[in-house]
């Protein structure tokens, strides 16, 4: 029996459930229409992605439908999607179809149906508008691939004249530090993911739509950041044990004009200087040193990134090699911070940087 296809999956949905408005959005150089069937869920993403958007006549590309139903069942069989390394719990789970693919995330019930010119989520998206937020960057992200860029697990920030990325494994401090930097006069480019591609000068950042998220630990240590909480949470969470403060997995969202000001986001850059972070709790003084990148392979592969089941590569495509990677980043001065965890000694060690190189 033959795959089904996204093409007339996705068309049978918007027969049965019409759209009635839409949203453009241009992030970096690359335009969206959003169509929707419910007014509230286009104001909502247009208030979030608002900060990172641009104007444009162009026609855009590429069309995302988001479609507010209840949770919606597919009839296919799906397979489950294995966690990352260290993780057990099973988020989504997945079919791949003639033209493309279908993801169920399982504790939502959000179907996303992509492949082509086709992208649709569908599903609970007013009570999920985060999951329909990611499949728009994926969409981005899909693109930009496309075009030759490599993704990178990284956070990105610029100054005048240099643009900085950080790059280490998950946990290791890449947006607190990225916001610690931003306390010193440097400018947003990207969170947790960046598209890497050659320049005439050297290596390009491009970010993605996508706002921090920090624990209350990072928010009570940085008064610009202090304003995302409460003043009942400030008080609740500054009176538990920093051992206790350090292992919560809380959020709170970084509005970053709210923060920052306005104008303090630049989702494109030159990538003049790469960070590496290999540093841990109580291991003394933080250190910062310059190193060659193919001397260090264990550190080059938490900067590269697996995109994941929302990219669809070209049918006999190879996945990057590290080889690829140096290629890519070839010009960018390379960093690594060792010893103890200090993000205002790193944050005072890097603006220094940016303003001598």
């Amino acid at each position: 029996m033959s795959a089904p296809s996204a093409q007339e999956m996705a068309q049978e949905i918007l027969r049965q459930t019409p759209t009635e408005v839409s949203l453009r959005l241009r992030l970096n150089n690359l335009s969206f229409e959003i169509k929707t069937n419910r007014p509230e869920l286009a104001q909502e993403l247009e208030g979030y992605f608002r900060p990172f958007m641009q104007a444009s006549d162009e026609e855009p590309p590429i069309t995302v439908y988001a479609l507010e139903t209840p949770a919606w069942d597919c009839g296919l069989v799906l397979r489950q999607k294995e966690p990352e390394p260290g993780k057990s719990k099973i988020k989504e789970e997945y079919a791949d179809l003639a033209d493309g693919r279908l993801v169920r995330k399982r504790l939502t019930g959000m179907v996303f149906i992509f492949g082509g010119e086709m992208n649709l989520a569908v599903g609970p998206c007013l009570e999920n508008p985060n999951q329909v937020i990611n499949f728009i960057n994926n969409r981005q992200i899909q693109w930009e691939l496309e075009q030759g860029a490599l993704l990178a697990h990284a956070a990105g920030v610029c100054g005048p004249r240099l643009g900085l990325a950080m790059a280490g494994q998950a946990g290791q401090g890449k947006s607190t530090l990225a916001l610690h930097l931003m306390s010193r006069g440097v400018t947003f480019v990207s969170n947790d993911r960046l598209m890497v591609t050659r320049g005439q000068d050297g290596p390009i950042m491009t970010g993605v739509a996508k706002l921090p998220r920090i624990n209350p630990g990072t928010a009570l240590n940085n008064p610009d950041l202090k304003k995302v909480m409460s003043p009942k949470d400030q008080e609740r969470f500054a009176a538990l044990p920093e051992d206790q403060l350090w292992a919560l997995e809380h959020k709170y969202d970084v509005d970053i004009d709210a923060c920052f000001g306005m104008g303090r986001i630049k989702m494109g850059f030159g990538l003049d200087l790469l960070v590496l972070l290999d540093w841990e709790r109580d291991a003394g003084p933080c250190r910062l040193a310059q190193v060659e990148l193919a001397d260090r392979p264990d550190l080059l592969a938490s900067f590269m990134k697996e995109p994941g089941l929302f990219y669809l590569p070209p049918k006999g495509q190879a996945a990057p090699s590290q080889e690829d990677y140096l290629k890519m980043l070839a010009g960018a001065k390379v960093l690594v911070l060792s010893g103890g965890v200090d993000f205002e000694r790193a944050a005072d060690l890097l603006a220094e940087e940016l303003q001598r190189s």
